[in-house]
């Protein structure tokens, strides 16, 4: 009936394509679609016919291969007619479209055997809640035939179902009927070759605009129909009868007598199904026959990406894996921190106390001064107090001397207790220049009793520090104790200790100078190791326990000879933002 017309059109496709693949020789296929067909004016036909004759007037064709019924109609008619002694194949008919009674010698036929009984209980059986069953098929002369198989092999179900038909309608009524189908209905599609209005609909536009509309699922009988809008079930194969037909031909052309050629009646093959469908229309693949088959059932994302997500989860196993070891070292390391930082900071107390020791003395001496003060201005005021007519002008002079005094003493004793106490490893914002400050102030007299004179140039700049007061007091004041020790021998002029601050790119730092012998060449590497001492009663921990204290505090520490004589130790501290908090 025309070249897109379906399902003839996917049928002659694909006897063309095995025409190619199965022949032995290179084949010229000329391929006419009968227009006549679509009119019952027999005029068309007859010029149909002039038509081809003209085309082959110059010798007829070796086979001629008829698609559908429409085709092998016109030649039973005009067999005598149009190459008479050209074998013919019939095929893409149903059987009871063959007449039987006007085959000749020269003709065969490969068809099929339609069972619509069939078909519609198989649908049935996948959606047993049906009620409505609407039938679209044309009113071309051969959809007329098939319009009363249909009702003549259907109407055992109509006590069952609902049939619902549609061929005296326009194609537009018909789709407006079936949009609007009540729940549990269903579409049986035929074929739409030529509507009740003489509309013909070529190529696969009357099948995707009844999908595009419809509100039921949609079945049929060839397997030319089905890809996008059908939900499947048992179908004729459009390949399976196209290779046997053109097995057919191909004996033919190779010699054998084409009434010579019987072949089974064709039937259903085995049920398939769009799975897109089925999911759409909420259909149970657990209805379906054992022996269907689904197609375009979209892979899971493991079918898709199996390889890609067994990589990934294997990596990612490996990562985890990694990950808890480096936890686990990283908990271990933090745990060794901890008590390292734990036995640091006992070791330093136990220094501390070690210099609390050293310093006794002057220390006793810094608080006698006050507290014998405190004593003298006491009596003094007694006296007054005694007389007949006391200065009030001057108890209150005295009570003032006393209460600074009494200052004095506590701010000793304020400072002992800071370097004595216990206390844990805590980073604070703090600044260098006031850590010296507060040392100096402490030290001062130590170097009064030892007749030492202790300098401090203090930089104007702040130097912001992440650091533990406590700590950073102990190393200045380690730095200046083995410094006041190193000038034992010195003469009273030439004992002087200097502390200086400044900053340094992005570091504080802080040196401590003294005019000693200095270190051996030899040993300055070493005097931050355990152990070393230059003092008969040391133990060789001062140092040590100094750099642990910086370095705690991501700083360095060093030491070096001056050009004339003595020592300098500098120490070197990352200077943090304005305002940083604890860390």
């Amino acid at each position: 009936m025309g070249r897109e017309f379906r399902p003839w059109n996917v049928y002659a496709k694909d006897i063309r394509a095995e025409l190619d693949r199965q022949s032995r020789w290179p084949i010229d296929v000329q391929e006419h679609a009968l227009v006549a067909a679509r009119s019952a004016d027999p005029r068309a036909e007859e010029l149909f016919l002039e038509y081809i004759k003209a085309l082959y007037a110059g010798g007829p064709p070796d086979l001629i291969v008829s698609v559908g019924a429409p085709s092998a109609a016109f030649f039973q008619r005009r067999r005598k007619d149009l190459f008479p002694t050209t074998p013919i194949v019939f095929t893409v008919l149903e059987d009871r479209r063959v007449q039987y009674s006007k085959m000749t010698e020269n003709d065969t036929v490969v068809s099929a055997r339609n069972d619509f009984r069939f078909l519609f209980e198989s649908y049935l059986g996948i959606a047993p809640d049906t009620k409505i069953i609407a039938v679209i098929n044309g009113n071309s002369p051969n959809e007329q035939f098939w319009q009363g198989e249909l009702v003549r092999e259907l109407k055992p179900l109509e006590d069952r179902i609902e049939i619902r038909w549609y061929d005296k309608l326009s194609y537009e009524d018909t789709l407006k009927q079936t949009a609007s189908l009540p729940p549990h209905s269903a579409i049986f599609w035929y074929q739409m070759v030529v509507d009740a209005a003489g509309v013909a609909h070529e190529g696969d536009r009357a099948l995707t605009r009844l999908y595009a509309t419809a509100n039921a699922p949609i079945f049929t009988h060839d397997d030319a129909f089905f890809g996008q809008e059908i939900i499947g079930g048992p179908m004729f194969s459009a390949l399976d009868l196209s290779r046997k037909a053109t097995a057919v031909a191909m004996r033919i052309l190779g010699g054998e007598k084409a009434g010579d050629i019987k072949t089974a009646v064709n039937g259903f093959v085995a049920p398939k199904y769009d799975w897109r469908e089925l999911r759409r229309w909420n259909i149970d693949e657990s209805r379906l026959s054992p022996n269907s088959e689904i197609y375009f059932r979209e892979p899971t994302v493991w079918q898709h990406y199996w390889w890609q997500i067994a990589l990934i989860t294997t990596v990612i196993l490996l990562q985890a894996g990694l990950i808890s070891a480096l936890l686990r070292e990283h908990r271990r390391r933090q745990l060794a921190e901890v008590q390292s930082r734990q036995r640091t900071a006992e070791l330093a107390r136990v220094m501390r106390f070690s210099t609390a020791g050293e310093l006794t003395a002057s220390i006793a001496h810094e608080i006698n001064q006050p507290l014998g003060s405190i004593l003298i201005n006491a009596e003094t005021a007694q006296s007054i107090l005694t007389s007949p007519s006391p200065d009030i002008a001057e108890l209150n002079e005295i009570v003032g001397d006393i209460v600074r005094d009494d200052r004095r003493a506590s701010e000793v004793i304020r400072r002992m207790k800071s370097l004595l106490k216990k206390a844990p490893f805590e980073l604070k914002s703090l600044d260098l220049n006031d850590v010296a400050r507060e040392t100096v102030e402490f030290l001062s007299s130590l170097a009064v009793a030892r007749k030492v004179e202790l300098t401090s140039v203090i930089t104007p700049d702040a130097l912001p520090i992440l650091g533990d007061r406590i700590q950073l007091q102990q190393v200045i004041l380690n730095l200046v104790v083995n410094g006041i020790d190193a000038m034992k021998d010195n003469s009273s002029e030439n004992r002087i200790i200097s502390i200086r601050t400044s900053r340094v790119e992005k570091f504080a730092q802080l040196a401590v100078s003294d005019r000693g012998p200095g270190i051996p060449e030899g040993k300055l590497k070493e005097v931050f190791e355990p152990f070393f001492t230059s003092k008969a009663e040391g133990m060789g921990m001062g140092l040590s326990i100094a750099r642990t204290i910086i370095e705690a505090h991501h700083g360095l520490i060093s030491a070096k000879n001056r050009d004339h004589g003595g020592a300098t130790f500098r120490i070197k501290l990352p200077v943090s933002n304005a305002g940083t908090g604890p860390s």
